[in-house]
C-alpha cells in the first residue's frame, strides 16, 4: 500500500465533507484500481526478475559452447537469435506494462475528479435545499414588520442551520448615533460577550465613518440555550453594508464565527448569499416600519400643526363619554374658529397663513393642562377635549385662550406685524347632550352663535338655544325638502291672473307647493327661504319648470286662446346657471312658445347687479321670453328700477293692496303706481285681491290685471274659465 500511496496524486485524497454514501462507493473503487496497478506493478518486477535468470544461465551456456566447431557456430546462432527474440518479447511487454499504469493511474485521476464533482453537485444541492428553507420564512407581513427583530430571529434559526455561527448583528445609523441589535446563540459569558460587542462597534463605527465617541444603543437577545465556550483569538466576522439604493437606511449585518471550523468556498458563497438577503429583509422591514409608523402617525395627527386630527377627535370623544358615563365625570368641549383667517390667506399668502396655524397649535398645546387634549378638525378650525370640567371651569378655559390668542403677535413675511381673535363655541357633557352627535351639534351652535354675536366672543349652547333650535329644524326641514323633491311631492300648482276691466282669463301663475306625505299641502312661502338656503332653489326651480311647461302645452291648440305662465324664478338662477337654456329646450321639446312665458323675479332680492341685470333681460328676451318685477314697491329705490331696466309686467307688492280700503296713504301708493306704470307702458298686476270691493277700487285706478283669493285659488290643474 505504500506504493499505491506514492502513486495516488495529493488531490485524490477524500473530500472534506463529502457525503458518506459516496465517501463509501469511492474507496471501495480507489482500493480495487490501486489493488490492480500494485499486481500488475509486482508482475513487472517477477518479469524483470525472470529476464534477469534467463540472461544470467543463457550466457553461462554460451560460455560452456564457444569452440569451433560446425555444430557449436550453429547453435551459438540459434543462441543469438534467442536473445534477440526475448529482448524484443521483454520491451514490448514493458512498454505494455507501463502504459497499462499510467492508463490506471488516469482511471483514478478521472475516478476521483468525477467523485468531487458528484460531492460538490450533492453538496451544493443540500446547502441550497437549506437555503430554500430560510428564503421560504421571509413572508412581509403588518406583524412581522412592525416587530421585525422578531421576525428576523425566526430567519436566523433557519440560517444557522446552514452554518454554526456564534452571533448575528444588525447595526444602524439612526438620528441619535448607532443602534446596534446583538443576537447570541447559546449561553456565553459576560466577558466574551463584551469583547465582541467591542469589536462590533469599533467595526461598525470604522465602516459607517462615525466619529470615535459616537452615542451607541444596544439591544441584546439571546436565541437558544446552550452553552458555548469559544476562543477570542479564534472569532471572526463577516459583514455585509446596507446597500446604496436605500438612501433613507445606512447600517450593516453580519455574523461572527469561531475559525477552528472555517465555512468552506461553499458555504462561504452561501453565507455572504444569505447575508444579502437578510440585508433586504432587515432595511425593508426597518424602512416599512418607519413608513406605517408614519403613516399610523399622520392617520391621527394633522400634519402641519402636529396636533390630532378630526379622526383622532371623534375616537377621543367616544372615549371620554364612556369613561365619564362610568365614573359620572363632567367633561367639556371648546370649538375655536379664527376670525376672518381668509383675510390673511388673501393679504399675506398662504405660508404666512400656514404659519399662523402652527403658531395657534403651538399655543394650545402650550396653554392647556395635562390631559387636556387639542385637535386641528380642519381649516381654520380647533377643538379641545377638557376632561373632568364642568360648564363653569371650561368657560374659563375659553376666556383665557380667547384672550391669549388675541393677545398673540403674528409676523407677516413683510414684516409687518397683525393680530387674529377667535370665536369659541362650549359644550358639556352630560348637560348639553349625552352622546357625541348631540355634543358636536350643540358646539358647533355655540360656535356659530358666537360668530353672530360679532365674532372675538365665547358662546355657551344656553346663550345659543333658540338659534340651535332653529337652525337644527331648518337642517332637518332642508332634508324634509329634499326627500320631497327626490319623490316629486313638490309641484306647481295654478292660480289665475284675470283682465282687471274684461274679467276674462289672461294669465296662470305657477306656484309651487309641498304635498307632505299626510296630503296635506304647504305653501311655498314657508319652505322657499330653506330651498334657497340649502342650495335646492335650482333643482326645485327646473322641476317646476318642467311640470308647468308640460301642464301648459296641453292647452296649445285649444279653441280658446292660449294664456301666458308666470313662473317664479330664484335670485340664484339669475346668476348664468343655464336656466334660460333649460327653458328654452323645453319650449322647444314640447312646442310651447316663448312667447307665452313670464319669469317673475322679487324686486328685493334679484336688483342687485343692474349690469348683470341688463344682460340677463337682453338674453331673456332674444329667446322671446318676459319679465315681470315681483313685489313692486317694497325695495329701496323701486323708481331707479323702473328708469334703467324695461319690464314687460310689474307686480305691485301685495301688502299695498291688502289695505287699500283701510289705508289712504295705500290707496294713493297703488293709485300712482297705476298711472306711472301706464305713462311708462307697462301692465300692472294687483296681488292678494281678497274680495269684491278691492276688486272695484283698482278696477276704477286702471289696474290692468289682478289675482288673488277672490280671483281664483291655487289649484293642481289649470282653471277651464276663471271669472270675476
Amino acid at each position: 500500500m505504500n506504493l499505491m500511496a506514492k502513486t495516488i496524486p495529493d488531490s485524490l485524497d477524500p473530500q472534506r465533507g463529502m457525503p458518506s454514501q459516496l465517501n463509501k462507493l469511492r474507496k471501495q473503487v480507489m482500493e480495487q484500481l490501486s489493488s490492480l496497478l500494485e499486481s500488475q506493478t509486482r508482475t513487472q518486477m517477477f518479469g524483470a526478475t525472470i529476464r534477469a535468470m534467463i540472461e544470467r544461465v543463457h550466457a553461462s551456456v554460451i560460455a560452456d559452447l564457444e569452440s569451433d566447431t560446425p555444430r557449436s557456430k550453429i547453435i551459438l546462432q540459434h543462441c543469438s537469435k534467442l536473445d534477440r527474440s526475448l529482448n524484443l518479447l521483454a520491451d514490448e511487454r514493458q512498454r505494455q506494462w507501463h502504459r497499462n499504469g499510467k492508463y490506471i493511474q488516469e482511471v483514478l485521476r478521472e475516478f476521483s475528479q468525477t467523485m468531487d464533482l458528484l460531492a460538490s453537485t450533492l453538496v451544493e444541492k443540500e446547502l441550497f435545499e437549506r437555503q430554500s428553507q430560510v428564503l421560504e420564512q421571509i413572508i412581509f407581513s403588518h406583524e412581522r414588520v412592525t416587530h421585525w427583530d422578531e421576525f428576523v430571529q425566526e430567519i436566523l434559526v433557519g440560517f444557522r442551520n446552514i452554518f454554526p455561527f456564534d452571533f448575528f448583528f444588525i447595526a444602524f445609523l439612526e438620528d441619535h448615533g448607532l443602534s446596534l441589535f446583538f443576537y447570541y446563540f447559546g449561553s456565553y459569558s459576560d466577558q466574551i460577550k463584551c469583547s465582541v460587542k467591542e469589536r462590533l462597534i469599533g467595526e461598525a463605527i470604522e465602516k459607517l465613518k462615525l466619529p470615535p465617541d459616537a452615542a451607541v444603543e444596544i439591544e441584546e437577545y439571546q436565541v437558544g440555550g446552550d452553552a458555548n465556550i469559544i476562543d477570542l483569538d479564534d472569532i471572526r466576522t463577516l459583514a455585509v453594508m446596507m446597500p446604496e439604493y436605500a438612501p433613507q437606511l445606512a447600517g450593516l449585518l453580519g455574523v461572527v464565527y469561531s475559525s477552528a471550523t472555517p465555512p468552506d468556498v461553499q458555504e462561504l458563497s452561501m453565507i455572504r448569499s444569505l447575508l444579502s438577503v437578510m440585508v433586504m429583509v432587515v432595511g425593508s422591514s426597518k424602512s416599512l416600519g418607519h413608513t406605517l409608523d408614519e403613516l399610523e402617525y399622520y392617520s391621527e395627527h394633522d400634519p402641519l400643526t402636529g396636533l390630532c386630527n378630526r379622526r383622532r377627535f371623534t375616537e377621543m370623544l367616544d372615549y371620554e363619554i364612556e369613561r365619564s358615563a362610568r365614573h359620572g365625570h363632567e367633561f367639556s368641549i371648546l370649538l375655536l374658529d379664527l376670525d376672518n383667517f381668509k383675510d390673511i390667506n388673501d393679504s399675506y399668502g398662504h405660508p404666512a397663513g400656514d404659519k399662523t396655524l402652527v403658531q395657534i397649535g403651538e399655543c394650545l398645546h402650550g396653554y392647556l393642562r395635562k390631559g387636556d387634549i387639542a385637535f386641528r378638525i380642519g381649516g381654520d378650525e380647533f377643538a379641545v377635549i377638557l376632561p373632568e370640567t364642568p360648564p363653569s371651569g371650561a368657560l374659563s378655559v375659553a376666556e383665557s385662550l380667547r384672550e391669549r390668542l388675541r393677545g398673540m403677535r403674528l409676523e407677516a413675511p413683510d414684516g409687518r406685524q397683525f393680530y387674529i381673535t377667535t370665536s369659541i363655541g362650549l359644550v358639556s357633557y352630560p348637560k348639553n347632550g349625552k352622546d357625541a352627535v348631540d355634543l358636536i351639534a350643540g358646539v358647533d351652535m355655540a360656535l356659530y352663535h358666537a360668530k353672530g354675536m360679532g365674532k372675538d366672543e365665547v358662546s355657551t349652547l344656553e346663550s345659543a338655544d333658540e338659534s340651535v333650535k332653529l337652525s337644527r329644524h331648518s337642517r332637518i326641514y332642508a332634508e324634509e325638502l329634499r326627500q320631497a323633491l327626490s319623490e316629486h311631492r313638490i309641484i306647481p300648482y295654478y292660480q289665475p291672473i284675470v283682465d282687471c276691466r274684461k274679467g276674462t282669463l289672461f294669465a296662470y301663475e305657477a306656484v309651487a307647493r309641498l304635498i307632505k306625505p299626510g296630503r296635506e299641502v304647504v305653501s311655498a312661502g314657508v319652505f322657499i327661504k330653506t330651498v334657497e338656503k340649502y342650495g335646492l332653489a335650482r333643482e326645485l326651480d327646473r322641476s317646476i319648470l318642467t311640470d308647468a311647461f308640460s301642464a301648459a302645452s296641453a292647452l296649445v291648440g285649444a279653441d280658446e286662446p292660449l294664456p301666458r305662465l308666470f313662473i317664479n324664478l330664484s335670485a340664484q338662477e339669475m346668476r348664468e346657471r343655464g336656466i334660460l337654456g333649460f327653458a328654452e329646450g323645453l319650449c322647444d321639446r314640447l312646442g310651447f312658445p316663448p312667447s307665452r312665458v313670464v319669469f317673475e323675479v322679487m324686486e328685493r332680492e334679484a336688483i342687485g347687479d343692474m349690469a348683470h341685470m341688463r344682460k340677463f333681460l337682453a338674453k331673456l328676451r332674444r329667446i322671446g321670453f318676459s319679465f315681470a318685477l315681483d313685489d313692486f314697491g317694497s325695495g329701496y329705490n323701486s323708481f331707479h328700477y323702473l328708469r334703467e331696466l324695461h319690464f314687460e309686467y310689474v307686480k305691485i307688492d301685495g301688502e299695498f293692496v291688502r289695505n287699500i280700503l283701510n289705508s289712504r296713504i295705500d290707496r294713493a301708493l297703488v293709485g300712482n303706481l297705476s298711472r306711472l306704470c301706464r305713462d311708462l307702458g307697462i301692465k300692472t298686476i294687483a296681488e292678494f285681491v281678497e274680495s269684491e270691493n278691492t276688486l272695484a277700487v283698482l278696477q276704477d285706478m286702471g289696474i290692468d290685471y289682478v289675482q288673488g283669493f277672490h280671483i281664483g285659488m291655487p289649484l293642481p290643474d289649470f282653471v277651464p274659465k276663471p271669472s270675476v
